[in-house]
C-alpha cells in the first residue's frame, strides 16, 4: 500500500510558477512510475506526465511540454512537477498517481491539490 500527499498548489497569475510535490510512503518508491494528472471543474481528468521507475523516461501532454517538467528524488520519496508559464487553462485540481509497472493502469492516487491561474 502507498500513500500519496500532494502539495504546492495555490492561486498563481498567469505567467507565474509553481511547483507542486508528491510525497509517497512506504519503502518501495523507486518501484513505482510516478504520474501527475489534473481535472478542471466540468471536465474529465487528463493526463499530464509521468515518470519512469528509474526517472529516466518523462512524457508530457502536449498542453504542457515545455512548461512542465516532473523528476523524482529517491531519497525523498517524493515526485515534483515543475509549472511554468502558468495559463488559465491549466486551473485544475492536480493529483499525483502511482503504478506498479512503467505502463498500464495506476494502482494508488493522492488526494489532490488545488492550482488556480488568474489572467
Amino acid at each position: 500500500q502507498v500513500q500519496l500527499v500532494e502539495s504546492g498548489g495555490g492561486l498563481v497569475q498567469a505567467g507565474g510558477s509553481l511547483r507542486l510535490s508528491c510525497a509517497a510512503s512506504g519503502r518501495t518508491f523507486r518501484s513505482y512510475s510516478m504520474g501527475w494528472f489534473r481535472q478542471a471543474a466540468g471536465k474529465e481528468r487528463e493526463f499530464v506526465s509521468v515518470i519512469s521507475r528509474s526517472g529516466d523516461n518523462t512524457y508530457y501532454a502536449d498542453s504542457v511540454k515545455g512548461r512542465f517538467t516532473i523528476s523524482r528524488d529517491g531519497v525523498k520519496n517524493t515526485v515534483y512537477l515543475q509549472m511554468n508559464n502558468l495559463k488559465p487553462v491549466d486551473t485544475a485540481v492536480y493529483y499525483c498517481a502511482a503504478r506498479h509497472m512503467d505502463y498500464g493502469p495506476y494502482d494508488y492516487w493522492g488526494q489532490g491539490t488545488q492550482v488556480t491561474v488568474s489572467s
